[in-house]
């Protein structure tokens, strides 16, 4: 960012300050390590220029919460931080608000456009695009040594070569698209197969792989690693951020695989009806800029969105126990990392989640 530009948005910032000391921002985010990049990364300096206190509210996904709230009239939440399905769902049902993306958000640091920085197109007019992450699956070193550790998806469901119990999320999105690569289907072409025919298949492969030892099903981010640690399980799907903060800041005996992982994207959005709305739209404006989400990275290995933010991250960038170390070959986009993997298609799980989800339940109660 020109020294010309950042200086002006923080006189923008500075100037507006007293008109928000006795302000606030709820937060809505997943907790552990992604949340406290976001509090480090953006959250704690927005706060601090602005004078608006950023508070940070841990939840498990989906938006039973904030529609409960908005029917009792007593929303509380300004910004939530979701997925791709549950912008576009929350979106037609009048949950979030609706952006004026070019108008509404920063330009890049770069002077571009925010239509033309961020990663690719937003999802919904209410959403704006924060980071990229994977679901990749870790494995325990002390179990599985480097003479005889899985290294593709197809190992993650080989049990005969690789024993023990696995961890799987909780519902059925990204179980589905990894069963069905796993199974032989390309990845690049998964969606193609998730139909009637395709999710039996994905299900019986899962059936498989939870057989005897049974499978471990987590939903909170902090969940895998501590499972994998804890010899709860031999490997388990995660995130992959939370995963390089076992190994990397944790020193635990974990190790990832990167093949057939699944490349998702992380979204925030403004609550309709929030109680500190014209706050919460400025602090998301400051969140979401080129300095913002690259700063976000200094904490965890989760791409930033916008392209213009990977221009200001000059490596050695992590703040690692021991010190500063690369951050990029760690990133999801990274060249070595992206050989084989899925991409999310978010539109598909909103048209298809409640469908799929019930024959999950169904599945889960079989087992």
């Amino acid at each position: 960012m020109s020294k010309l530009i950042r200086s002006t948005s923080l006189a923008i910032l500075v100037s507006s300050a007293p008109l928000a000391l006795a302000a606030e921002v709820n937060v809505v985010s997943w907790g552990g390590a992604y949340t406290e990049s976001q509090k480090n990364g953006y959250g704690d300096p927005y706060q601090e220029l602005s004078g608006v206190q950023v508070n940070w509210i841990d939840y498990s996904g989906g938006l039973g919460a904030i529609k409960s709230q908005a029917e009792a009239g007593k929303i509380t939440w300004d910004i939530m931080d979701i997925y791709a399905k549950d912008a576009i769902v929350g979106c037609d049902e009048g949950l979030f608000v609706e952006f004026d993306f070019d108008n509404d958000f920063p330009l890049g640091s770069d002077g571009s456009k925010p239509s033309d920085d961020f990663f690719t197109g937003m999802p919904s007019k209410c959403a704006v695009g924060n980071i990229l992450y994977s679901w990749n699956y870790g494995f325990n070193t002390n179990v599985f040594p480097s003479s005889n550790e899985p290294s593709t998806i197809q190992d993650f469901f080989d049990k005969d070569k690789f024993p023990g119990k696995r961890g799987i999320y909780a519902s059925a999105m990204s179980n589905i698209e990894i069963a069905l690569v796993a199974d032989g289907i390309p990845a690049n072409e998964v969606y193609n197969y998730m139909d009637e025919n395709g999710i039996s298949r994905a299900l019986d492969k899962l059936s498989a792989l939870c057989a005897d030892d049974g499978c471990y099903f987590w939903s909170g981010g902090a969940q895998p690693p501590e499972a994998l640690v804890a010899g709860e399980v031999s490997m388990s799907t995660a995130w992959n951020g939370r995963l390089f903060n076992a190994m990397v800041a944790e020193k635990s005996p974990i190790k990832m695989v990167w093949d057939g992982q699944i490349l998702d994207y992380q979204y925030l959005a403004l609550i309709k009806g929030g109680p500190n709305q014209a706050e919460a739209m400025e602090a998301l404006r400051y969140f979401t800029g080129s300095r913002g989400l690259a700063d976000s990275a200094k904490y965890i290995s989760y791409a930033p969105f916008r392209n213009s933010s990977l221009e200001l991250i000059e490596d050695p960038w992590y703040k690692g126990p021991d010190g500063l170390i690369d951050i990029m070959p760690h990133m999801p986009t990274a060249p070595a990392n992206t050989k084989n993997y899925i991409l999310m298609n978010g539109e598909w799980w909103a048209d298809n989640e409640t469908d799929v989800n019930d024959q999950w339940e169904a599945w889960k109660a079989s087992l």
